[in-house]
C-alpha cells in the first residue's frame, strides 16, 4: 500500500487526560458523561465557552466498549464547559431516529451511519452552523463534507471512519501452511479452493451477518467490494445514484462473484455450520474462529480490530492480521469502500453547537483515535496517535491522495434500499433465493425520483 506523509500534530493534553480515564475504567456505560478527571486542561476547550445547567442528548448506534470510548472522548470537554452530555446508543437506531423525530422527541444530536439515512432526516435538521462547516472545509475532502449534504444544504460533519474490505487471518497458520497472500481475485479463489480441497478441519471462511434489524449489512459490504473491484469508481457511483439499474447485468455479476464463495458450503461457514449459519452468526464474533483455527479468512472492516478478544496482538507478526481485498484488476490501482458517521443536529441551543463543533475537529479525533478502535479521515489527524499498526495503516491508506475510496453503498442509497431492501435481499440470498431474484426486487424498492 502506498503511504504519504502526514502532518505531526501534538495532541491536546486533554487527551491524555482522557486516555487515563478511559483506562481507569471511567465512561462504563452511564448517561452522565459531564464528570472528567477533575484535573482537565482545559486550553483546549476554551473557545466553546462555559455554560451552566446546560446539557446536550446524543443519540446514534454505537454501544458497548465503542460507547465507552466515546463517552471518554468527551469527557474533558463536558467538565470544562459545564456541558452534561446525556449520550444514549441503540441497535434500533435506524428505525426509532424517524419515529422519535416525526414524534418531537428527537436526540439535540444523532450520530448518523448512513449518508442515506441521514438525508430521509433532513427536514428535520438544522442546518450546520458556520464554525462547523468551517471546520469540514479544513479537516475533510469535499468528498466528505457532500456526504453530510443534503440538496446544497450542509447538515452533519463527519465524525469517525473506517476502512472496509480488510481479509483477517492468522500469520503463523499462513507461514505454516505455506499459503501466500492473494493479490488478485482469481489468486484469492485459488487459495479458497486449495484449503477446501486440502484441509479437513479448516473451512476457507467464516461469517457473520446477524445484526439485530440490522442484519445482512455484512452481506452488503462484500457485493459492494466486488462492484468497486471489478467495474470500478465510475460503474460504482452510477449504481449508487442509480443511473444504472441495481439490477444491471455488471453488478448482477459481481453478486455471483462473491455468491460463489457465501453461497458455498464448502468454502464457509467454518466454526458455525453450512452457508445458511451466516445469517443467525453476530457479526461481532463471525470472526473468532480465525483464531480457533477452524476458518482461514474473515472479511470484515478495519473496525474488527476492537472484536477479538482482549489482549489479542493485532500486527503483521502477531496473533493476527488482515490484508486488504484483492482487486479483480491489478491495474485498475487500489481502490476501498469504507463507511463512516455523521453529525446531525435537531436542535441549534449554543450547547448543541458547541458540542457539534468540538465532535467536528481534529481534537476530537486524535483524541478518539488514541483511546483505540476507530480511525478518522480528519487530515488533521496523526496516525502516530493510532494504537495499532492496522489503525495507522488505515488512516495512512484514507489520506493517500492515490487510493480511490468509495462510501459505502449501502449507506449512499436512499434508506428504503441502502438500510432495508438491500439488507433484507441478502438475507433472502443467503437463505437460497437467486441472484436475479434479489436484485430484482431490491431494485423494484427503489424510491421513485
Amino acid at each position: 500500500m502506498a503511504k504519504t506523509r502526514s502532518r505531526k500534530l501534538v495532541l491536546p493534553a486533554a487527551a491524555l487526560s482522557v486516555s487515563l480515564l478511559a483506562l481507569a475504567g471511567c465512561g462504563s456505560g452511564g448517561s452522565d458523561s459531564a464528570g472528567g478527571s477533575g484535573d482537565a486542561d482545559c486550553a483546549p476547550y476554551e473557545s466553546y465557552g462555559t455554560f451552566e445547567d446546560a446539557e446536550v442528548s446524543v443519540y446514534s448506534t454505537i454501544v458497548d466498549i465503542e460507547a465507552e470510548r466515546l463517552e471518554a472522548t468527551w469527557a474533558d470537554f463536558s467538565e470544562c464547559t459545564g456541558i452534561e452530555v446525556a449520550y444514549e446508543g441503540s441497535k434500533e437506531f435506524e428505525t426509532q431516529i424517524g419515529v422519535r423525530a416525526q414524534g418531537g422527541t428527537a436526540p439535540d444530536l444523532a450520530i448518523f451511519p448512513q449518508p442515506g439515512l441521514l438525508a430521509t432526516q433532513a427536514e428535520f435538521l438544522k442546518p450546520a452552523p458556520q464554525e462547523v462547516s468551517d471546520l469540514v472545509d479544513e479537516g475533510w475532502s469535499e468528498d466528505w463534507k457532500a456526504y453530510g449534504t443534503v440538496d446544497g444544504t450542509f447538515y452533519a460533519a463527519p465524525m469517525l471512519a473506517s476502512i472496509k474490505g480488510y481479509i483477517w487471518y492468522v500469520p503463523a497458520t499462513f507461514e505454516e501452511k505455506g499459503w501466500e497472500i492473494p493479490t488478485t481475485w482469481d489468486e484469492m479463489m485459488e487459495l479458497t479452493e486449495k484449503i477446501a480441497s486440502e484441509e479437513e478441519d479448516i473451512k476457507p471462511w467464516c461469517a457473520g451477518f446477524e445484526s439485530g434489524e440490522a442484519t445482512g449489512w455484512p452481506g452488503t459490504d462484500w457485493v459492494e467490494d466486488a462492484v468497486l473491484r471489478e467495474n470500478g469508481p465510475e460503474v460504482y457511483d452510477q449504481w449508487v445514484t442509480h443511473e444504472i439499474p441495481f439490477n444491471d447485468p455488471q453488478i448482477v455479476k459481481s453478486f455471483d462473484r462473491v455468491g460463489d464463495i457465501l453461497k458455498n458450503d464448502d468454502y464457509v461457514n467454518g466454526g458455525f455450520g453450512d452457508s445458511r449459519s451466516i445469517l443467525s452468526t453476530p457479526f461481532s464474533e463471525a470472526g473468532q474462529p480465525v483464531l480457533d483455527g477452524t476458518c482461514a479468512m474473515h472479511h470484515q472492516a478495519s473496525f474488527q480490530a476492537v472484536n477479538w478478544p482482549e489482549g489479542t496482538n493485532v500486527a503483521e507478526d502477531g496473533d493476527v492480521w488482515a490484508f486488504m481485498t484483492p482487486p479483480v484488476d491489478p491495474a485498475a490501482g487500489t481502490a476501498v469502500t469504507g463507511g463512516g458517521e455523521f453529525i446531525g443536529a435537531y436542535t441549534d441551543r449554543p450547547e448543541v453547537q458547541a458540542l457539534q463543533a468540538f465532535m467536528a475537529s481534529a481534537d476530537f479525533a486524535n483524541i478518539r483515535v488514541a483511546l483505540g478502535g476507530n480511525i478518522s479521515a480528519n487530515k488533521g489527524l496523526d496516525p502516530e496517535v493510532a494504537t495499532s499498526d492496522l489503525d495507522r495503516q488505515s488512516i495512512e491508506l484514507l489520506q493517500d491522495p492515490n487510493t480511490v475510496f468509495r462510501f459505502d453503498a449501502s449507506d449512499l442509497m436512499p434508506g428504503a434500499v441502502g438500510s432495508n431492501s438491500f439488507w433484507s435481499g441478502i438475507v433472502n440470498w443467503i437463505n437460497g433465493s437467486s441472484t436475479e431474484e434479489v436484485t430484482q426486487t431490491v431494485e423494484d424498492s427503489w424510491p421513485a425520483s
